[in-house]
């Protein structure tokens, strides 16, 4: 998401930071730029004027022209403005629960937008957080919609409401009540019915529901992809029913991000949710600092710790942090290393999330380093015997023929696959040496805690939450440098690794 944008105001930032004192005739240049970017982003042109007058305001100040570097204070400036912009400073907006069970959260919006689907997403996340949750489904007009968000309960792990034939939205509203009541659930989402376009009919269906079932939420499901479209969809919704917040899906595929950028400041209700992906896990919490920091390069180290604390496997983890500390790296555990960056995502997730990065993509692009280069060498592992995943040197030309067959592809790509172990093996090696000493160092610096045993893996696990400090700056420069070497930074499965000095954690 945001793509387009990060590129054009890099760039813009990149040419400020030549410069050693900025003159008004450079604010304004910049400025200009930046308005040509947010509009190319198809964000709402009185979003963009207000955006612009206060940045020009703040940018002409003493502060910036006799800082000591100008060009900072003007990223600065853009930052606190996409910030506001997206929905002000503060801790991102939590859903409303009752006191008093079953808080109820009805689910609006167009057909075809993810309503459904985000409502299963929703559902699980609340799982997570150790709610009793039921699904019912009040969309009497789509074919299979019903069904689909039964499918969808059961993948959340969730109770969905019994399908009755012939039933009215607003009977089906009442008799959800009543269940979610009798059978004591926290919370109760209704999944309204939708349509193509806006229409009178949708508009008092909706409307009625929310009179009987007078919901702690009423989550307006938009498509990212349709823009500006999106944000006149939004109005009108507000205008019949009493919205408290906005989900917007899609946002993966969504390479402007208009409507994210604009949504908050047309309507004035807050985006709650990002749909990033078809999966059942693909929901994010909104959080418009963190946003602000991807759209300007910076990544969201917060968003990867999160994600690698919900995709940990302590065992496996353990189990292998045991291994490491005895210097044993085998291509089974290179393979568990790629499988978790799999599941977190994968190659473009993970960048996504890393600061600097945006500045390499080129190089990144150009060393073919990529989710389908990742598939390969699980594919070149799995085509592996046992005995010569344990001991890679058994891998004769013989036998490399023979994987490279069974995997689909050329002999150089196993011999690229060979080194890149052989480089990480020889890394673990080094550190374990005096006792586990360096792998306690870099454990610490990642916020795992030195002690080994379960209790790191807490520490991780807590780490997201916000229940512990980040690492330092310092702590998590020394681990970069760690796990720098000859070929760059090193990252699981990166074939050569990336260009030489390059530190993700570097702004």
């Amino acid at each position: 998401m945001f793509d387009a944008l990060t590129d054009r105001l890099s760039s813009v930032f990149d040419r400020l930071g030549g410069k050693g004192v900025l003159s008004e005739k450079d604010v304004d240049e910049a400025l200009r730029e930046v308005r040509v970017a947010l509009l190319e982003a198809d964000v709402a042109l009185p979003v963009v004027r207000d955006f612009i007058a206060k940045a020009k305001e703040a940018a002409t100040g003493e502060a910036v022209i006799r800082s000591v570097r100008p060009a900072d204070q003007v990223v600065k400036i853009t930052y606190d403005g996409l910030v506001e912009m997206l929905g002000g400073e503060g801790p991102a907006t939590e859903l409303n629960i009752s006191l008093n069970p079953p808080t109820v959260i009805l689910m609006a919006g167009l057909q075809g937008s993810g309503k459904t689907t985000t409502a299963g997403k929703l559902a699980l996340r609340l799982v997570k957080e150790r709610k009793k949750v039921l699904l019912a489904s009040l969309d009497t007009r789509r074919p299979a919609a019903m069904e689909q968000l039964a499918m969808l309960a059961t993948q959340a792990g969730v109770e969905s409401l019994p399908i009755v034939t012939g039933q009215s939205a607003p009977d089906i509203a009442r008799r959800a009540m009543s269940a979610a009541k009798l059978q004591g659930y926290d919370i109760l989402i209704l999944d309204t019915a939708g349509r193509t376009t806006l229409d009178e009919a949708m508009m008092s269906e909706a409307a009625e529901i929310a009179r009987i079932a007078n919901p702690s939420e009423t989550l307006l499901v938009a498509d990212a992809l349709t823009g500006q479209d999106a944000v006149r969809t939004a109005k009108a919704f507000h205008e019949r029913l009493p919205l408290t917040g906005l989900v917007l899906t899609r946002a993966d595929g969504d390479g402007r991000g208009g409507a994210a950028l604009s949504m908050r400041a047309v309507t004035g209700l807050p985006i709650k949710f990002l749909g990033v992906s078809e999966k059942i896990d693909g929901l994010e919490l909104f959080d418009a600092q963190r946003v602000a920091g991807r759209i300007l390069g910076q990544g969201d180290i917060v968003a990867l710790v999160e994600k690698a604390s919900q995709e940990f496997d302590a065992a496996k983890s353990e189990a292998m942090a045991r291994k490491l500390a005895k210097g044993q790296f085998d291509l089974d555990m290179m393979a568990e290393q790629i499988g978790q960056m799999k599941k977190m995502g994968g190659m473009e997730g993970l960048m996504g999330m890393l600061p600097g990065v945006q500045k390499i993509k080129k190089q990144i692009a150009e060393a073919n380093i990529n989710d389908k280069m990742i598939d390969r060498q699980l594919a070149i592992i799995s085509s592996m015997t046992k005995a010569e995943r344990k001991k890679p040197d058994l891998l004769a030309a013989s036998r490399k023929r023979r994987v490279a067959k069974g995997a689909g592809v050329d002999v150089a790509e196993i011999n690229r696959l060979l080194k890149q172990h052989r480089q990480m093996a020889d890394t673990f090696k080094a550190l374990s040496k005096g006792g586990g000493k360096g792998l306690a160092q870099m454990a610490q610096a990642l916020g795992m805690g030195g002690g080994g045993g379960a209790g790191g893996m807490d520490r991780l696990k807590t780490l997201g939450g916000g229940k512990m400090p980040m690492p330092s700056e310092k702590e998590i420069e020394e681990m970069a440098a760690k796990l720098q070497g000859d070929g760059g930074f090193k990252l699981p499965g990166l074939g050569g690794g990336l260009p030489p000095g390059f530190n993700p954690f570097k702004k």
